[in-house]
């Protein structure tokens, strides 16, 4: 395996309907990364606040969507934005010298920007391929990927990554 990684942020059911805007081309990224022999890991989110609504544990809404390609058991949970404050996560990056990550997923201004934020800040390279995420307000995305970008990140498309 390469010491590479394509990270899937919260493609989960109670994310938002437009992750279906994205997830053919997620599915590429995954059959791409499978094809360079590089690790596949999907990022789940669940809220243990009291009274949330959304990503509760143990329901529907929490489980990863059924039309993304899961080729891994690779299935990490994280409980606040960053990726990285899942110990699991944390270690099997560590384990397995992992320090180049391509980024997929939603939320683009939350879930995304913290886990790119804190992967930069912790010096690790960090892709961002930019038609493989979304956001619940879609004007959004085009701010984030310039934050992205002035935070050390790389934005690249699909078409880029597969050429």
């Amino acid at each position: 395996m390469q010491k590479k990684a394509l990270v899937i942020i919260d493609i989960q059911n109670d994310i938002t309907k437009n992750y279906k805007d994205v997830i053919d081309n997620i599915n590429i990224a995954i059959d791409w990364a499978v094809s360079n022999n590089i690790h596949v890991i999907y990022i789940r989110h669940e809220n243990l606040s009291a009274g949330t609504r959304t990503f509760k544990p143990n329901t529907y809404g929490a489980e990863l969507v059924s039309d993304l390609k899961i080729v891994s058991e690779n299935i990490f949970t994280k409980f606040k934005g960053n990726a990285l404050s899942s110990e699991e996560f944390a270690d099997y990056i560590s384990k397995n010298e992992i320090c180049d990550f391509y980024i997929a997923g939603a939320d683009a201004v939350a879930c995304v920007k913290s886990t790119c934020y804190n992967l930069r800040k912790a010096d690790y390279s960090v892709s961002v391929l930019s038609d493989c995420i979304t956001s619940y307000d879609k004007s959004k995305i085009e701010e984030m990927l310039q934050y992205y970008e002035s935070k050390g990140s790389k934005i690249i498309c699909l078409k880029d990554l597969l050429s």
